[in-house]
C-alpha cells in the first residue's frame, strides 16, 4: 500500500514532521496492531519493560511468595499483553535475599550480590510458571548467568526475536555482575531490546513524591518530571546510575502504584497514571 493510501499515517507525518522516528515520539504515536482475538486496537507503546521488585511477590510478608500477589502480578501483566503490547520483565530478589542480611552475617558485597542474582532467577522462574498457567503464549526466561538446564542464556538478538513473535520475556540474573541493583539491568535490557518505555511498579506509592510520605504526610505527587528535575531535586526514583542511563537514551519512565488493579493497562492505553518522566515532560504536580 502506498503512503497516499494510508491517510492516518500521512496525516500524522504532516502534523508532527519533526518528531518522526524518535523514541520521544513513541509516547505520542498510537500504534495499530492485531490483538489476541484478531481485532484491531490502539496502544500507546509497542514494546515495554516492566520492573518489579521482589517485594511485589511477597505481599505483607517480608520474605517468600504470597499466592494472592502472584495472581495479581500475572493478571496485571496479562492485561498489558492483551492490548497487543510486547512485554519484557525484570524482577528483583528482595523477597529471598537482601543486602542487610549479608551485612549482619559478614558476607562480602560481591558474594552477596551473587546470591541476590540467583534470587532473581528463582523469582523469574516462579513468575514464568504463574504466567504460563494463565496464557497459551510463550513465556521465556533469559539469564545473564548460565543456568541452561532451566533457562535460556541472554542473547540480545534472540530476545528481540522472541518479543517480535509475541513471547513474554523475563530477564533474570541482573547483568551478570556484582555491585549493581536490578534497576540497572532493567534499564539496560530495555534499551538493548528497543523498548519504548520502562514501567516501574511500586507498592503502595502512586508515583514520585516531593518528600518521603512517612515523614511528610503533605508531600505532593508529581504528575510529570523531566530527567533533570529528578537529579536537581534529588528525588528517589531508582538507582542513580540506572536513571542516568535512562536519561542518556531518552527512555520514558512511568512510576506507578502496582497495587491498584488496571494501572498498567491504563498506561498502555494512554493515561498518565502515577508519574511520567521523559525528555518532553516538565515538572508538574498532580
Amino acid at each position: 500500500m502506498e503512503a497516499e493510501d494510508k491517510p492516518f499515517i500521512r496525516d500524522f507525518n504532516f502534523i508532527f514532521p519533526s518528531h518522526k522516528n524518535t523514541k520521544a515520539f513513541a509516547a505520542l504515536v498510537f500504534f495499530y496492531f492485531a490483538n489476541s482475538d484478531g481485532g484491531v486496537g490502539m496502544t500507546r507503546y509497542k514494546r515495554v519493560m516492566i520492573k518489579l521488585s521482589g517485594g511485589a511477590v511477597a505481599g505483607s510478608s517480608e520474605f517468600g511468595f504470597a499466592p494472592d500477589r502472584l495472581e495479581h502480578i500475572a493478571s496485571e501483566v496479562m492485561s498489558v499483553v492483551e492490548l497487543g503490547v510486547e512485554v519484557s520483565i525484570v524482577i528483583g530478589g528482595g523477597n529471598i535475599f537482601r543486602g542487610n542480611m549479608a551485612e549482619s552475617w559478614g558476607i562480602e558485597r560481591a558474594e552477596a550480590d551473587n546470591i541476590g542474582t540467583l534470587a532473581t532467577v528463582i523469582n523469574s522462574l516462579m513468575l514464568r510458571g504463574v504466567l504460563k498457567a494463565k496464557t497459551d503464549k510463550e513465556v521465556r526466561v533469559m539469564t545473564a548467568v548460565p543456568v541452561t538446564s532451566v533457562a535460556e542464556p541472554y542473547i540480545r538478538l534472540r530476545a528481540i526475536h522472541h518479543l517480535e513473535k509475541g513471547y513474554i520475556v523475563i530477564f533474570a540474573g541482573g547483568n551478570g555482575q556484582p555491585y549493581v541493583t536490578t534497576d540497572y539491568p532493567s534499564v539496560q535490557r530495555a534499551i538493548e531490546v528497543n523498548c519504548d518505555a520502562l514501567l516501574v511498579a511500586k507498592q503502595g506509592v502512586d508515583g514520585v513524591l516531593e518528600a518521603d510520605p512517612r515523614t511528610n504526610k503533605d508531600a505532593r505527587k508529581f504528575a510529570s518530571l523531566h530527567y533533570n528535575d529528578v537529579i536537581q531535586h534529588n528525588l528517589r526514583v531508582m538507582d542513580q546510575s540506572a536513571f542516568i542511563l535512562a536519561r542518556d537514551f531518552r527512555l520514558p519512565i512511568h512510576v506507578f502504584n502496582f497495587d491498584r488493579p488496571g494501572t498498567m493497562r491504563d498506561i498502555g492505553e494512554g493515561q498518565n497514571n502515577g508519574t511520567l518522566i521523559s525528555e518532553e515532560s516538565i515538572l508538574q504536580f498532580d
